[in-house]
C-alpha cells in the first residue's frame, strides 16, 4: 500500500473554509457511528440485516459536493454518507429502514420493502404527476444485483444528452426534467463489481455515446473475501481502462485516480469530474485507491477471516476519518479535544435518530398488539379455550413482537375456536380480515401503477378504415403509426440494433430517423443490457422511450435487468417512482434454435410489473403502442416475427386506434369449443376454422391479447361456461405459458366447473425449435397437430359424430 505523503507546508484557511472542513469532519462521524450502532442492532436481533459504507465517508462527502439540483445519482448499496450529505436522507431515516418501517414517511426510498442502504427519491407525487427534478437531488432507486445499476445509470446521462439536444423538448412542460441537458448522472459501484458485463458494456456505450456521467469505483480491495487479484488483471481498473483515456483527436473518457484518504486531493479530483461533464458531455471515471472497510462486508460475516493482521492494521492507519483528523491538526485547522468533542456529538447524534426511529416503529405495532390481546382474553373467556390463553401468553412476553407475530397469534387462536361462534370470535375475525387488508397495502401494493395514468384506465378505441380499405404489408401499418406517435409525442424516442438507418430490420422504422432525426431514432451497438438501461434511465427523467431488442430470444440479454429492475422499480418504491419503457421486440415462427424461440413462461414469470403483450398481428401491436404511451407503466410488446409481409387493412386512424390490456377478444363465436391462443400461432389456428367448421366442429376462438394482464373480466371463464371444453394452443415448452393461462381460467375463474371434458395444453416440444421449415413443424404445433387435437377432445365426447381419425 502507498504511504500517506506529509505536508511540507501548511495551508491557510479562511473561517468559512475552517467551518466546511470541521463539518465534513463530523458529518463523516456521523455516517460511521451509522454503521457501527447499524451493525450492532443487527447483531442483537433488533433488525435483519445490514449493509453499511463505513470507510468510504470522505470520498462521498467529495463527490456529494458538485452533486447538484437535477442531478441523478444510480449507486449501490455502500453510499450512505452520500446521502447524508446531500440531505436527501436522515440518520432516522436510515434506522427506520434498516428496521423496515413499512411507511413511507418514515421510510421515503422503499417504505420497508428493501432492506437498508437502498436509496430513492421520491419522483411522482400522490396524483401520479411527476415532480420537478430540477428543483431536487435526485436518486434513481437502488437494486441489489451486482452492477445492475450500471445499465440504467447510462439512459440518466442520455437524458441530458437529449434534452440538450432535441429542438421538440425546448417548451416548459419539459423545464421539469431538465434545465438545457446541464444535469450529471453519477454512478456508483465497488471495485470488484467491475467484473460484471454489465459494467464492460456501459463504460463502452457511455463513450461512444458521449453521455455526462461520472463514474465512481471504491477500491477496497476485496470483493466480500475474494482479493482483486483475482477479481481484475493487473489489480486496477484504470489501468486497464485506459484506452479509453480520451485524446486530442479521439473521444473517450477522462480517467481520474485518487486515494480515498487524501481530502484535498479528493476535492479537486471530483470538481474536475464535474466540470468536464456537466460542461463537456464527456464521461468521467473516478478510481478511487486505497479504501478501507472497517467492518468488512455487512453484518453476515467479519473480515478478520479473510485480511491478515498487516492488512488490518494498514486499515486502521488509513482510515480516511483518521487521516482527516491527522491533516486538521497538521494544517492548524482544529485542535484534537474540538474533534473529540465533534465525535462524541455526532455518536449522540446517531444514537438519539436510533432511539427516535425505533419508538416511531414499534409504537403502531405495540399498540396493535395490545389489542389483539384484549381480543384473545375476550376469546378465552367466552370460548373456554386453554390454547387461547397460551397464545396470549406468548404473545405478551414477546418483548419485540411484530406483525406476524401478532397475526399469527390470532390466527392460531381463531384455528384452535374453529366451529364455535360469539362476538369474541366475531370482533378477532374483523381485526385479522381488516389486519390482512392493511398489510396487502403495505407489502402488495403498486406492482402496477395505481395513478388514474394506468395504461388499464385508456378506452379503446377500435381501428377505422375507408370505405374500400387499402390492403398494405403489416409493417407498413406499423410505420405510419409510428411515424404519428413520433409527430403525437415530442418525448418519444426509439432506439436499438439496425433502428436508425435501417429502419430496423423488418423496416417497421424506415424513413423515421430522416424525418425526426438521429436523437429520436437510433442505432446502437450489439448491447441488449444496455439498450434496456437507457430506456429505463430516460424513462426515469419524463422521456417515453421505446428500446428495440431485435428479436425475443435475445431478450435473455438483457432480462436481468427488465426482472430486478424495470418490473420493480414502482413496487420497490411504493409508487415513489416509474420507468414507463416500451420494449419492443419480434419473435415466435421463424427459423432455428436463436430465432424461433417463444420462452414466453419465463418471461411471464419473471417480469411481473411489466404490461406483457402478444399481439396476432401489427395493427394490434400498433394499438398497443398508442395505448401504452397514454399510460405510465412499462410493457414489452412482442410482434409476430412472420406479420411483417402479410397483407392487412390500413386504418385510417393511426396513432389513435387502441388495443386495450388484459382484454381478450372473441375472434370467432362458437358452441362446441373454446380455444385459446396469440401470436403467430393464433394465426394459423384462425385459418383451420373452415375445415373445422366442416368436420361440424364450432369453434370459439380467443385470443388472449396480453399476458400481463391476462383477461382481466374472464371473458374465457364465460366462453368456458358456454362450450364446456377448452384448448391452449401454444408455441412454449410444456408447462410455460400454457400453464400459467390454465391455472388462471381453472382457479381464478373458476372454469373447473364448467368442464365436461379434460382441458387440453399443446405446446411447443421441450427442446429449442430445429432450423427451417421442417424444424418448425416438427418442434412446435402444427395445423394437423391443432386440428385433431380438437377433434380429439370432440371425438372422446361424442365418438360417432366424430369417429376416430
Amino acid at each position: 500500500m502507498a504511504k500517506a505523503k506529509k505536508k511540507s507546508t501548511k495551508k491557510k484557511f479562511t473561517a468559512a473554509q475552517k467551518k466546511e472542513i470541521l463539518n465534513d469532519f463530523k458529518l463523516g462521524w456521523v455516517s460511521r457511528h451509522m454503521s457501527l450502532i447499524g451493525r450492532k442492532e443487527v447483531l442483537t436481533g433488533k433488525a435483519k440485516f445490514g449493509i453499511f459504507g463505513d470507510g468510504k465517508e470522505i470520498p462521498q462527502i467529495a463527490l456529494a459536493k458538485q452533486f447538484k439540483e437535477g442531478d441523478f445519482r444510480s449507486g449501490y448499496y455502500r453510499d450512505q454518507t452520500f446521502m447524508l450529505a446531500i440531505g436527501e436522507v436522515t440518520p432516522q431515516q436510515l434506522f427506520a429502514q434498516l428496521y423496515a418501517h413499512a411507511d413511507v414517511e418514515a421510510d421515503p426510498s422503499s417504505a420497508g420493502r428493501q432492506m437498508n442502504s437502498h436509496f430513492a427519491s421520491r419522483l411522482i407525487d400522490e396524483n401520479g404527476e411527476w415532480k420537478d427534478q430540477t428543483k431536487s437531488k435526485n436518486t434513481a432507486s437502488d437494486i441489489s444485483p451486482t452492477a445492475g445499476q450500471m445499465s440504467r445509470l447510462l439512459g440518466l446521462a442520455q437524458a441530458s444528452k437529449v434534452y440538450r439536444n432535441e429542438k421538440a423538448l425546448k417548451g416548459k412542460e419539459w423545464k421539469k426534467f431538465s434545465s438545457k441537458g446541464n444535469e450529471i448522472a453519477f454512478g456508483t459501484i465497488g471495485d470488484a463489481s467491475t467484473s460484471e458485463g454489465v459494467f464492460w458494456e456501459t463504460i463502452n456505450a457511455g463513450g461512444v455515446l458521449q453521455v455526462p456521467m461520472v463514474v465512481s469505483v471504491w477500491d477496497d480491495g476485496y470483493g466480500i473475501s475474494v482479493s482483486k487479484k483475482y477479481q481484475t488483471t493487473k489489480e486496477s481498473i484504470s489501468e486497464i481502462l485506459s484506452g479509453f483515456q480520451r485524446t486530442d483527436d479521439k473521444d473517450g473518457y477522462e480517467i481520474l485516480t485518487v486515494k480515498a484518504w487524501d481530502y484535498e486531493a479528493l476535492l479537486d479530483t471530483y470538481e474536475k469530474a464535474a466540470k468536464i461533464a456537466r460542461d463537456e458531455h464527456v464521461p468521467v471515471l473516478v478510481h478511487v485507491q486505497e479504501v478501507t472497510q472497517p467492518q468488512g462486508h455487512s453484518t453476515s460475516g467479519s473480515h478478520e477471516r479473510y485480511k491478515d493482521e498487516d492488512r488490518l492494521n494498514w486499515e486502521e492507519e488509513y482510515c480516511c476519518l483518521e487521516r482527516l483528523r491527522q491533516w486538521i491538526i497538521e494544517n492548524d485547522i482544529a485542535k484534537a479535544d474540538k474533534l473529540d468533542e465533534l465525535e462524541k456529538e455526532a455518536k449522540a447524534e446517531i444514537n438519539e435518530a436510533k432511539k427516535a426511529a425505533w419508538d416511531a416503529f414499534m409504537k403502531p405495532i405495540k399498540e396493535e398488539k395490545k389489542s389483539v390481546l384484549d381480543l384473545l382474553s375476550k376469546l378465552q373467556e367466552e370460548s373456554g379455550v386453554k390454547e387461547v390463553g397460551d397464545f396470549a401468553k406468548a404473545l405478551k412476553n414477546y418483548p419485540t413482537a411484530i406483525r406476524k407475530d401478532i397475526l399469527s397469534a390470532a390466527r392460531k387462536s381463531l384455528a384452535a375456536t374453529a366451529g364455535q361462534s360469539g362476538s369474541a370470535r366475531q370482533e378477532l375475525k374483523d381485526w385479522v380480515a381488516n389486519s390482512l387488508k392493511e398489510n396487502r397495502e403495505r407489502y402488495s401494493s403498486h406492482l402496477y401503477s395505481e395513478t388514474k395514468y394506468s395504461p388499464l384506465n385508456v378506452d379503446e378505441i377500435k381501428p377505422e378504415y375507408d370505405e374500400k380499405p387499402k390492403k398494405v404489408d403489416g409493417r407498413l401499418v406499423l410505420r405510419d403509426n409510428f411515424d404519428k406517435i413520433f409527430e403525437k409525442y415530442p418525448n418519444t424516442l426509439v432506439f436499438g440494433e439496425d433502428s436508425g438507418k435501417l429502419g430496423d430490420v423488418n423496416k417497421g422504422l424506415e424513413g423515421m430517423q430522416d424525418k425526426y432525426g438521429e436523437t429520436r431514432v437510433s442505432d446502437t451497438g450489439i448491447r441488449e443490457a444496455t439498450i434496456l438501461g437507457q430506456g429505463i434511465g430516460m424513462a426515469i427523467r419524463g422521456l417515453r422511450p421505446i428500446a428495440e431488442i431485435q428479436y425475443l430470444d435475445y431478450l435473455l440479454y438483457c432480462f436481468q435487468g427488465i426482472s430486478d429492475d424495470l418490473a420493480t422499480i414502482r413496487y420497490r418504491t411504493k409508487g415513489g417512482q416509474a420507468a414507463p419503457l416500451i420494449v419492443r421486440t419480434r419473435g415466435h415462427r421463424l427459423e432455428g434454435i436463436w430465432h424461433s424461440g417463444s420462452p414466453m413462461g419465463m418471461i411471464v414469470n419473471g417480469v411481473r410489473g411489466v404490461h406483457f403483450c402478444v399481439p396476432r398481428n401489427l395493427t394490434e401491436a400498433a394499438g398497443f403502442y398508442n395505448t401504452l404511451l397514454q399510460g405510465d407503466d412499462p410493457a414489452i410488446i412482442v410482434e409476430p416475427l412472420n406479420g411483417y409481409r402479410l397483407k392487412e387493412e390500413l386504418p385510417n386512424n393511426l396513432g389513435e386506434f387502441t388495443t386495450p390490456l388484459g382484454k381478450p377478444e372473441i375472434v370467432n363465436e362458437g358452441s362446441d369449443i373454446t380455444v385459446i391462443s396469440y401470436g403467430s400461432t393464433f394465426n394459423m389456428i384462425e385459418s383451420l376454422l373452415p375445415q373445422l367448421e366442416k368436420a361440424g366442429i364450432s369453434v370459439e376462438l380467443i385470443d388472449v391479447r396480453t399476458l400481463l394482464p391476462f383477461d382481466i373480466d374472464h371473458v374465457i371463464g364465460k366462453s368456458l361456461g358456454k362450450t364446456n371444453r377448452l384448448l391452449i394452443v401454444d408455441e412454449d415448452v410444456p408447462g410455460g405459458a400454457s400453464a400459467y393461462i390454465l391455472q388462471n381460467i381453472l382457479e381464478v375463474q373458476g372454469g373447473y366447473f364448467n368442464l365436461d371434458s379434460e382441458p387440453k395444453c399443446l405446446t411447443a416440444k421441450a427442446h429449442r425449435p430445429a432450423y427451417a421449415s421442417d424444424g418448425d413443424y416438427f418442434s412446435k404445433p402444427n395445423a394437423e397437430d391443432i386440428f385433431e387435437t380438437i377433434y380429439s377432445i370432440m371425438s372422446e365426447a361424442d365418438p360417432a359424430q366424430y369417429p376416430e381419425i
